[in-house]
């Protein structure tokens, strides 16, 4: 009887793992339905502030839609083109909102998730056309004021108009009196400036006669006024120009007067720098720049009316005369550092061609000709140096003379152990 029971532990182990898992689930599931609950309750109040926010948002819609018809009224289409741009933005952006809203309100069951994610993306948008509205009023409310305050500029304006023109006849009269003393070449960039001011003077003029006549017809000239601004702002900077050239041309000649000092000094340290050049070429070089030096001092009165073409032309021949005093210096420099090594290098070569005939005399016969080659060349160069004229062409072949009886002594050395052998 008690075989036949042996199941009935393990039916009761099972039966409690069974209640056990069945309770674990149950709890889970409790606890995941209260974690939604609190996640719901936590997400009330995003959800009442999207609604406050869309209501917001429509209402400022509703506003800017009538603002854009005054708008329109008052300064045109052109004038009321960002303020529409700004409404179509925010309309598109709360036709968003409301859609998210009905998902929201819809009676399908939702997520806390997913109702928090569509609350914030409506907070967002309807914060985003919010934004973008309060600018375009701004921005409507400063041209509004601006409107306001054309009135009163315009006499400001035609004071300022008033002055410009009496500097700008005074700078003409003082350009023509600088005609008689100066070349046209250099009073032409003053010529130039004072052209630009007279037309601007104009322009402004005719800006401000047409500003008067839409504030007269109670339209908008904010536009047309801001232009004959900029227009005498032009004119006073064009002008200042005019204004500065007599004393530019006074610094001009006082310049070219102080450079034609130095550059005549130059031209004589360049002569004797020439007359000591032992290079040729460097002296040929030294010579031509000297005499388009001399011929610029002596052309200046040429160029007496025209200070700026004056003083640049002596820059130049300044500029062009020390490259070429040191190109000169460099090759001098070289030809005094080849004469005071050509005495060493000849001495080194001598003795090296002693050491190699030594050499070549002690071992008779077993030299080969390649040795005696070598050695003959050394000497051959070594005449060469002590002929040569140019220091840095004895150098060199002073050094090749060392190189040669260098070459000499090893190969006589390589034969006589090869003999030996």
């Amino acid at each position: 009887m008690a075989d036949a029971l042996w199941w009935l532990p393990s039916l009761v182990v099972f039966g409690a793992a069974a209640v056990a898992l069945v309770a674990g689930a149950v709890g889970f599931r409790r606890l995941g339905a209260r974690r939604e609950r609190a996640e719901l309750g936590d997400g009330r109040a995003l959800e009442v502030r999207a609604k406050g926010l869309i209501v917001q948002a429509d209402n400022a819609v509703r506003d800017a839609d009538r603002e854009v018809a005054f708008a329109e009224a008052q300064f045109g289409p052109a004038v009321a083109r960002d303020v529409r741009t700004a409404l179509e933005a925010a309309r598109g952006r709360l036709r968003e909102a409301f859609l998210l809203q009905q998902r929201l309100d819809d009676v399908a069951p939702s997520s806390a998730a997913e109702r928090r994610t569509w609350s914030s993306r409506i907070v967002d948008l309807c914060e985003s056309a919010l934004h973008e509205l309060d600018e375009a009023d701004a921005a409507l409310a400063a041209r509004r004021r601006a409107e306001r305050g054309a009135r009163d500029d315009v006499p400001a304006l035609r004071a300022d108009a008033a002055r410009l023109e009496r500097r700008r006849a005074e700078a003409e009269a003082g350009l023509e009196r600088l005609g008689t003393r100066f070349t046209p070449s250099a009073l032409g960039v003053a010529r130039a400036a004072a052209s630009r001011a007279a037309s601007a003077v104009s322009g402004a003029t005719s800006a401000l006669d047409g500003a008067e006549r839409l504030l007269a017809g109670t339209e908008p000239a904010a536009d047309t006024l801001a232009t004959a601004a900029d227009l005498l702002d032009r004119a006073g900077r064009d002008l200042a120009v005019v204004e500065g050239i007599e004393l530019e041309l006074a610094a001009a000649q006082e310049d070219a007067a102080t450079q034609a000092t130095a550059l005549d000094a130059d031209l004589v340290a360049a002569r004797g720098e020439r007359d000591a050049q032992e290079d040729a070429d460097a002296q040929q070089a030294l010579g031509a720049a000297i005499a388009e030096a001399s011929a610029v001092l002596a052309a200046r009165g040429d160029v007496a009316g025209d200070p700026f073409a004056d003083r640049d032309r002596i820059r130049a021949a300044l500029d062009r005369l020390e490259v070429a005093r040191a190109a000169a210096r460099n090759a001098q420099g070289r030809l005094d550092g080849a004469r005071g090594a050509l005495g060493g290098a000849i001495a080194i070569a001598e003795s090296q061609a002693r050491v190699a005939r030594a050499a070549i005399d002690r071992a008779g016969p077993r030299v080969g000709a390649d040795a005696r080659t070598r050695l003959a060349e050394a000497e051959r160069q070594l005449v060469i140096a002590r002929q040569e004229p140019d220091p840095v062409a004895a150098l060199d072949a002073a050094r090749r003379a060392a190189a040669r009886a260098n070459d000499a002594e090893a190969l006589a050395a390589y034969d006589t152990l090869g003999d030996g052998r």
